[in-house]
C-alpha cells in the first residue's frame, strides 16, 4: 500500500494536498514482523530477564517499590532522530544544532531537580506526591492534569512520527502501526515494571547508536557523496537551487538562520516543560542511586547532544544533497512539505544511502526508540493512577498488592488510550511537525511553579495553583491569536506554523514566572523543608527473602546519616554548576557568536563541524552502550554466581563492588523529545 498524504501544518510552507507517493521499499509483512513479532520477542526476553533477576539478586517486581523504582535510568526519543533531520532539511545546519541545544541543558538541569528531591523527600515515588504534601489536594489535582496532558501529547508526538515513518517504509496502515506499537510495551511493562523499561531502554539504545554510527560510515561509501568535501558541494548546490528565505544569503550552510534560532527558542522551552512535567523522569531520578544521579544526567546530557546534532546534520545534508539524484526516493521531485513534516527526511535519506537495507535500519531504530520511550511514559501514567489517584483518594489503606494491581490497570489503559488519541490526531490532519512545534504551549506552564516547588520555599499554595493555569491560558491565547493575526485563520495549518508556536510557547513558559512571584509576594509564607520528611510514603516491607528488606534498611540508615545529607548537598552545588555551564556552552557561547557573524561555512569549517559531531556520536556509543556493561559488572557476577550455586545473592549487589552501578549514563530518550 502506498503512503497516504494529508494536508497539515508544521512546515515552513503551505503543504501540498495532492502529490505523487513514494512506493514503500519494504513489504507490509516486514512491518508487521517488526512491530508485532520483534516486539513480542523483546517483551518475552525482558520478562525472562526480570524473572531471572528476581530469582538471583532479589529484584522483585511484585513489590511496588521495585515495580516503580529500580537502579537505572536512560534517555532516547524517536523524535530526536526524526525531528532533527526534519529541521535540518528546513533550516540547514542550524536546525540539528538548535535541536540538540534544546535537549542537553534540560537533561543536565534535571540532575539538580533529582538530587534536590532526594535531599528533601527521599521516599517519594512521583512528582505529584511532593506537590500534594506541600500544597494540598487542589494543587494535587491541578498538577495531575498538567502531567497527564504532558504525557499524552508527548506519546502522541512519538506515535505520530513513528507510525508515519513505518507506513512510509513498509506500506503498513498508519492506524495499524499506531495501535500495534504499544502492544509489546504494555506486555513487558505490565510484568516487569520500570526495571523492564530500563533493560529495554539499554538494549534499544545500544542498537540505535550502532545503527546511527553505521550511517556515519555508509554515507561516505556511496559514490554520489564519497567525501566530506563532495557533501559540502552538494549542500552548496542545494542552497543555490532552493535558497532558504530567512537564512543569511539563503544558504543551508550558515548558523545565521532566523527560522533556526526561533526553533531553538521554541525547542528549549518545550523540552524544559516536557521533562519537568513528565513524571517518568522523576520516577527514574528517584530510582537512581544518589551518587549516580548527577554524574549520570550530566554525562548523559552532554553525550546525548551528539545524537540529534550528528545524525541530524549528516542525514539532512544527505537528503538535500541527493534530492536531484535518481537514487533519492522522491526523484525527480523534491520532498513535499507534508512528507517533511511527517518526519520522512531520515527514512528517505537512509533509502538513498543503503536502499532496502537502509529502510530496514530506520524501521528498527524507529520501532526501538518509540517503544522504549513509550514504556517510560506508560509507567509514569500508571504511577499517577496507582499512587496519586488510587492510593491517595480511593483506598488510603491500599496494600502493596493493591497498588501493583492498579499500576497494571494504568499500564493497559494508557497504552491503548494514547494509541486512540494519536489516531484521532492523525484523522484531523495533525502530524509529527505540528506536535513538535506546538508541544511547548501545553507542556511549559508548569516549569517555574514546579521548579519552585522543589527549590524555593517561599512559593505559596495560591501561586502554585493559579500561576500554571494562568500560564496555560496565556499561552493558548497567544498561540491561537498569533495564528489568526499572522495567517488570517485558526486552522491545523496555521496553528502548526513556526511563529505562532514560538510566541505561544514562550508566553506559556515565562508568563507563570511573574504570576507566581506576584501572588507569592502578596501574602508571603515560608515552607519548612523538614515537613516533607514527616509523611511516610514508602510501603512496609514484607519480604521473606530478606534481600529487599536489607536494601531498604540500608537506604533508610543512609538517609538519616548527617554525612550522607552533607554529601547530597555537595552534589546539589555540582549539579547547579553543570546546569549553568551546559546552558551557557550549548546555547550561548558556542552558537550565538557564529549566528551574529553571518558566517557561511567554508568547506574546511563544514568538514570540521561534521567530523566533531561524528566523533562525539561514537563517544556516545561507548558511554551509552559499553560503559553500563563495565559499570554493572558486579550485578552480572552476582547473577552468574547465583545461577551457578543455585542460591540468591544476599544483601545489595552494590556492596559487592567498589562503586554502584549507574546506567543513568545510558543516553536514551527520550529520542526526547524531544520533544
Amino acid at each position: 500500500m502506498a503512503l497516504e498524504i494529508r494536508a497539515s501544518g508544521g512546515g515552513a510552507t503551505t503543504p501540498e494536498v495532492t502529490e505523487p507517493v513514494v512506493q514503500p521499499p519494504l513489504s507490509q509483512a516486514v512491518g508487521y514482523i517488526v512491530v508485532i513479532v520483534l516486539g513480542l520477542i523483546i517483551a518475552f526476553v525482558m520478562i525472562f530477564v526480570t524473572k531471572l533477576m528476581k530469582r538471583t539478586v532479589g529484584e522483585d517486581n511484585a513489590k511496588t517499590e521495585m515495580f516503580m523504582t529500580a537502579n537505572r535510568s536512560s534517555w532516547l526519543w524517536s523524535t530526536a532522530m526524526l525531528g532533527s533531520t526534519f529541521v535540518g532539511y528546513v533550516y540547514g545546519v542550524s536546525g540539528p544544532f538548535w535541536f540538540a541545544a534544546g535537549c542537553s541543558p534540560m537533561i543536565v538541569f534535571f540532575a539538580l531537580l533529582g538530587i534536590s528531591c532526594k535531599l528533601k523527600i527521599p521516599e517519594a515515588h512521583t512528582l505529584l506526591e511532593i506537590v500534594r504534601i506541600r500544597y494540598g489536594t487542589t494543587a494535587h489535582f491541578v498538577y495531575m492534569f498538567l502531567c497527564l496532558v504532558n504525557n499524552l501529547f508527548a506519546v502522541s508526538n512519538m506515535l505520530l512520527g513513528a507510525s508515519a515513518a513505518i507506513t512510509a517504509l513498509t506500506g503498513m496502515h498508519i492506524i495499524a502501526a499506531t495501535f500495534l506499537l504499544p502492544i509489546g510495551v504494555v506486555l513487558y511493562t505490565f510484568v516487569g515494571g520500570i526495571k523492564a523499561t530500563f533493560l529495554t531502554d539499554y538494549f534499544h539504545t545500544f542498537v540505535i547508536l550502532i545503527i546511527c554510527c553505521f550511517f556515519t560510515i555508509k554515507a561516505f561509501t556511496v559514490p554520489e557523496i564519497g567525501s566530506l568535501g563532495n557533501l559540502y558541494d552538494l549542500l552548496a548546490a542545494a542552497s543555490e537551487r532552493h535558497p532558504v528565505a530567512e537564512n543569511h544569503a539563503g544558504s543551508y550552510l550558515t548558523m545565521t538562520s532566523k527560522g533556526g534560532i526561533l526553533f531553538g527558542i521554541l525547542h528549549i522551552c518545550a523540552n524544559f516543560g516536557l521533562v519537568i512535567m513528565d513524571t517518568s523522569f522523576f520516577v527514574k531520578s528517584f530510582s537512581a542511586a544518589p551518587q549516580a544521579v548527577v554524574p549520570g544526567y550530566v554525562i548523559g546530557g552532554i553525550a546525548y547532544f551528539a545524537i540529534p546534532w550528528g545524525l541530524g546534520t549528516l542525514m539532512s545534508s544527505v537528503a538535500l544533497g541527493l534530492e536531484t539524484n535518481p537514487i533519492f526516493p522522491t526523484y525527480p521531485r523534491r520532498m513535499t512539505s507534508v512528507e517533511v513534516s511527517n518526519g520522512l527526511v531520515l527514512p528517505y535519506a537512509a533509502i538513498a544511502l543503503a536502499g532496502p537495507g537502509g529502510a530496514a535500519a530506520i524501521l528498527i531504530i524507529t520501532f526501538m526508540a518509540v517503544t522504549s520511550t513509550l514504556s517510560a511514559q506508560v509507567i509514569a501514567v500508571s504511577s499517577i493512577i496507582s499512587f496519586d489517584m488510587y492510593r491517595t483518594y480511593w483506598n488510603k489503606r491500599a496494600t502493596d498488592a493493591d497498588v501493583i494491581r492498579w499500576s497494571h490497570y494504568g499500564v493497559v489503559f494508557f497504552g491503548f488510550f494514547a494509541a486512540a488519541f494519536s489516531t484521532m490526531l492523525n484523522y484531523v490532519g495533525i502530524n509529527l511537525g505540528w506536535t513538535l512545534y506546538m508541544l511547548g504551549v501545553l507542556t511549559c506552564p508548569g516549569i517555574f511553579p514546579t521548579a519552585f516547588t522543589i527549590l524555593w520555599k517561599r512559593q505559596t499554595k495560591a501561586a502554585a495553583i493559579i500561576s500554571p493555569l494562568l500560564g496555560m491560558a496565556t499561552g493558548l491565547a497567544v498561540w491561537l491569536g498569533s495564528a489568526n493575526a499572522l495567517y488570517g485563520a485558526v486552522s491545523v495549518a496555521t496553528t502548526g506554523e513556526l511563529l505562532p508556536c514560538v510566541y505561544g510557547t514562550v508566553a506559556s513558559a515565562f508568563s507563570p514566572l511573574p504570576y507566581t512571584l506576584l501572588i507569592s509576594l502578596y501574602k508571603p509564607t515560608s515552607f519548612d523543608w523538614a515537613d516533607f520528611r514527616k509523611e511516610k510514603l514508602a510501603f512496609d516491607i514484607d519480604d521473606t527473602s530478606g534481600i529487599n528488606s536489607t536494601i531498604v534498611e540500608k537506604q533508610v540508615n543512609e538517609e538519616n546519616d548527617p554525612e550522607y545529607r552533607k554529601n547530597l548537598k555537595r552534589w546539589t552545588y555540582i549539579a547547579a554548576y553543570w546546569s549553568l555551564a551546559t546552558f551557557l556552552g550549548h546555547w550561548v557561547l558556542w552558537p550565538l557568536p557564529i549566528y551574529a557573524s553571518k558566517y557561511i561555512f567554508s568547506k574546511a569549517f563544514f568538514s570540521a563541524w561534521l567530523v566533531i559531531a561524528i566523533i562525539w556520536l561514537w563517544i556516545t556509543l561507548f558511554i551509552g552502550g559499553f560503559y553500563p556493561i563495565i559499570d554493572g559488572r558486579a550485578q552480572f557476577v552476582a547473577i552468574y554466581r547465583a545461577l551457578k550455586t543455585g542460591k540468591a545473592a544476599h544483601g545489595p549487589v552494590e556492596e559487592q563492588s567498589t562503586r554502584k552501578s549507574s546506567d543513568e549514563l545510558t543516553v536514551t530518550p527520550p529520542l526526547k523529545s524531544d520533544a
